[in-house]
This record gives structure tokens, sequence and C-alpha cells, in this order.
């Protein structure tokens, strides 16, 4: 990997970025973006777009979404504990004993989830149900006055305490590469691009966009925005190789195999043809998944906005998804990389996805 791009991976995916409070990492992401684009826009809620030939009136979309998964603080206890809801999909089952950060407007106070030990508990023969009534947090006060003097208040953001490590030199390891690593492998593009001094006949728009984990929330109101004429996302999906996965309900993913594409009623076939043609061309190694009917990504905000955006998606297969251990091979990584590059510098601006031409 690039040394640059190594360095501005790890200090994007180790800045924290909740759903709703994505802009430190934006501001990290648009930063190195910068040297390659022509132009930038950013929308109220804080999705940020980089332009390639603004005034092109073919407009093509590349796309990840920049939020991750976290927590609110919902009630502090007169004793100091701290109960929390959650901000996307965060899992209460696996929040005992980790570490975590309370957000606050002036700084970053640690705390942990604290569980009792085995020995004490009533329910210790049995497999213990978390919800929001058993999670606590603990910042080490021993009063609510305390623990607002350090400025945690009802709505403060929590997020887990687990930055980005490397597994055996071929995995990433961390919290939120869901889908902060799709901001990465847009941004690599865009820098592959540029250094190859790569001409494009059409209007490029890097969309990282927010609020995906709660609904797509920023990609329907970019979409809306830009009304562009075809949209490449990137997500991840489940690596269903390791125990507790049922591949005949999640399909067979796998890490190190390469990108999973999708077919789904919101992936417009044409555009799915034409990213296999581009990976069978290159050899580029690829997986193929089907959602039943919306594909839960950012693909379905693109595909249904307006009078319909012709829509692909590019998957990174990820094991552990929504924990603080979610894991990623960097070969998938480069492969989603170079699919993204391949079918952009093949592209023409005439190009009709139509059915019926």
């Amino acid at each position: 990997m690039h040394r640059e791009s190594e360095s501005f991976l790890f200090k994007y995916l180790n800045n924290t970025s909740p759903t709703g409070y994505e802009t430190a990492g934006q501001k990290i992401w648009l930063d190195y973006l910068d040297p390659y684009i022509d132009d930038c826009l950013t929308d109220a809620y804080g999705t940020v777009v980089g332009i390639i030939n603004p005034q092109a009136a073919y407009k093509v979309v590349i796309e990840a979404h920049a939020d991750e998964i976290s927590w609110f603080v919902n009630y502090i206890t007169k004793e100091g504990y701290i109960y929390v809801i959650r901000n996307g999909g965060s899992d209460y089952q696996i929040a005992p004993s980790q570490r975590a950060k309370v957000h606050t407007d002036n700084s970053t106070i640690p705390a942990v989830f604290g569980w009792p030990a085995i020995h004490v508990r009533e329910d210790r023969e049995k497999a213990p149900k978390f919800d929001m009534e058993k999670i606590v947090l603990d910042c080490g006060c021993s009063s609510a006055e305390e623990v607002e003097a350090l400025g945690i208040h009802v709505g403060s953001v929590v997020t887990f305490d687990a930055d980005l490590i490397t597994l055996n030199q071929n995995f990433l390891v961390g919290r939120g590469l869901d889908n902060r690593i799709g901001g990465f492998m847009i941004a690599e593009v865009v820098r592959k691009l540029h250094e190859n001094k790569q001409k494009l006949p059409f209007g490029l728009y890097i969309v990282n966009a927010v609020q995906e984990e709660v609904g797509l929330h920023g990609a329907s109101m970019i979409a809306h925005r830009l009304k562009p004429d075809l949209a490449i996302v990137t997500d991840v999906t489940h690596d269903t190789q390791s125990p507790l996965y049922n591949k005949i309900k999640q399909g067979d993913i796998a890490c190190n195999k390469g990108p999973a594409l999708s077919h789904a009623p919101s992936v417009q076939h044409n555009v799915l043809k034409m990213l296999i043609e581009v990976a069978q061309k290159n050899k580029i190694p690829f997986q193929r998944q089907a959602s039943s009917s919306r594909t839960g990504t950012d693909t379905d905000a693109f595909a249904y906005s307006n009078a319909g955006v012709a829509s692909g998606l590019i998957s990174l297969p990820l094991k552990y998804m929504h924990t603080t251990v979610e894991m990623v091979h960097k070969q998938d990584i480069e492969h989603v990389i170079a699919l993204i590059y391949q079918f952009l510098v093949q592209l023409d601006s005439q190009h009709s996805f139509s059915y019926f031409k």
C-alpha cells in the first residue's frame, strides 16, 4: 500500500464518526482528497462530495457512507452510572467489558461498559440476555453531578474504544470499517486517477454520505441534489465462512476472494453486467450475492431517487460486522479499488444503461 495512503487509512479509521456526528472524519477525508479534485460541496447534514469535471453534463457517482454505529447517553443515575440507547445497529450483546469513549463538546472521556464477575451473578448458569437495562457505562464517577461536571449529558455520543490494527499481515481489524473503509477505497480510486493522469469524459462525484446506519438518509438527500446518471455504491457484506453463519440464508461469501457483486431489484442489470465484464477483462476476482428485496445499502437510496438512477453495488467482504473487531482482507480492498478504477476509465459519457435501446 502507498505510504501516504496507509497513513490516511489509519488516521481516518481511528477517528470516530458516529451517525449524525461525522464532521471530523469528513474533514480528514476531504483534506486527503483535495489535491485530486476540481471542486467540492457539502450539505446541511454533513455529506461531502469531491468533484472532477463539474462542468460535464453526464454525472457519475462513486459512493460510500461515512458513519459508524454508536450509542447515546439516555439516563444518568444519582450514583453516576450511565445507561445508553443505540444510535444505529449497535449490539448490546457485545458491550459488556468493552472500553468506550464518551464524546463531549470539548473532550473525549474514557469509560467502560461494566459487568459483574460470573461467580457473583445470580444468572451465572444461564446465557445472559442483554438489553438497554443491563448495559451500564462507568466513567469513574460517584454521582450524577460528577458525571455532568465532565460535560456528559443525555444525548452525548458514545463509541467503543478500538483502534485499527493489522492481523497476520493480511487483515485490518477495528471498529467502524463499516463503511469508512469504503470512503478510503473511493478516495484511493481518485488518487489513482490523478497519478495516472486519467482524463474522464464525464463528471465524477465522489460521495461520502452520512447517516446510512439509520436509514440511508445522507445518500437519499445527496442523490436528489446531484441527480446523477449513474451511481456505483460501495459497502461491506458478511463473510459467511466463520461459525454461526448460515450460508443457505446468507450466501457463500469469503474474504480474500474479491468483491461481491450484488443481484437485487435496486441493482440495474446493465450496470451489473458491465461491472462483471470489467472484472473479467482485467482479471479481478469477484463473488456474487443476491438480495431478495432491498440491499440495505445506499444503492437503494440512489436507485429509487428522482426518476431512478442506474445503480450498482460493489461490496467488500467483512467478518464480524457491527462489532469492535470488524475484519477485512487487504487484497480485497485492492481489488475493489481496481474494479472501480477500471470501470471508470472504460466508461463513455454517452453510454446509456437503458433496457430499451
